[in-house]
């Protein structure tokens, strides 16, 4: 997914009206659950990807920062590389037994999918 650049005013371009403020929306910064409130479902994806099996965390429910946080654990647990896009962590090879036993040993909530 390409990176954009988000508007920071949407709707209204120009006014006339001096007295006219933005009203800007505050984003709800959205709390992280703890780990035993988490439902994660950990698979292994190969498409788009040239045949190359990819371990894939999805449906953590969280901050950024916390779910990055996770990712780098991950990765340096299993010992191979990765990313976080989309809300979901990409972790090189085939890696789902591993992954998964490392998230019930942090306590999360973890489902194997498509065995």
């Amino acid at each position: 997914m390409s990176k954009r650049k988000k508007q920071k005013y949407e709707g209204i371009v120009y006014s006339t009206d001096e007295s006219f403020s933005y009203d800007e929306e505050e984003h709800d910064t959205q709390g992280t659950l703890p780990n035993s409130q988490q439902n994660l479902k950990v698979f292994l994806d190969r498409r788009f990807r040239k045949g190359k099996v990819v371990t894939i965390v999805d449906n953590f429910v969280g901050a950024e920062n916390d779910l990055n946080d996770l990712a780098k654990l991950l990765k340096q647990k299993c010992g191979v590389g990765g990313s976080v896009k989309e809300g979901q962590i990409i972790i090189q090879g085939e890696m789902r037994e591993k992954v998964y036993d490392i998230l019930v040993s942090r306590e999360y909530k973890v489902k194997i999918s498509g065995k």
